[in-house]
């Protein structure tokens, strides 16, 4: 029975890797909540991109971040100034690409390409700032916030981290 259930049971290592991000997936979650965020669900999905990255926590945190304060506030600005449309988010897509080149923030580019795709693109019935902002910026950095704590109070195994 023990090596059957060593060969169909989850490894040890997939036991901690599940516990890891599930834990502050659930504290991002909660956290949010409490603070009344209306859209709460970008704070653990933020949390579960940063535990499941094949990358160091830490760099993917501030690609995350960084793309995330570009995007919102480059939606906000396009939409403050510009109902959104094809050739404004066309543009602004590429806006996000040169700017994240000339601000040297490489790999950020792909999460400030989201995050102005949301700002700019649902429409929330509020403000283009305060969704950048309250809603997006926030809930977000709540998430890499909490993934960061975990990661340095419980740190992945050895076998994880040369990956």
């Amino acid at each position: 029975m023990g090596v059957w259930a060593k060969r169909l049971g989850p490894s040890r290592e997939a036991v901690i890797t599940s516990l890891r991000t599930a834990v502050p997936a659930v504290l991002s979650l909660l956290a949010a909540r409490s603070l009344k965020m209306p859209e709460f669900y970008w704070a653990p999905i933020s949390s579960i991109v940063i535990m499941l990255s094949t990358i160091n926590p830490l760099t993917l945190a501030w690609q995350r971040f960084a793309g995330t304060a570009l995007g919102v506030a480059l939606g906000a600005l396009i939409a403050s100034y510009v109902s959104p449309n094809w050739i404004a988010y066309g543009a602004g897509i590429f806006a996000c690409g040169i700017l994240s080149s000339l601000l040297r923030l490489g790999n950020a580019y792909r999460f400030a390409a989201m995050a102005l795709t949301i700002v700019l693109l649902i429409s929330h019935g509020i403000p283009p700032w305060t969704v950048a902002i309250h809603r997006r910026f926030v809930e977000v950095s709540l998430g890499i916030a909490v993934a960061l704590m975990v990661t340095l109070l419980w740190p992945a195994p050895a076998s994880q981290q040369n990956k």
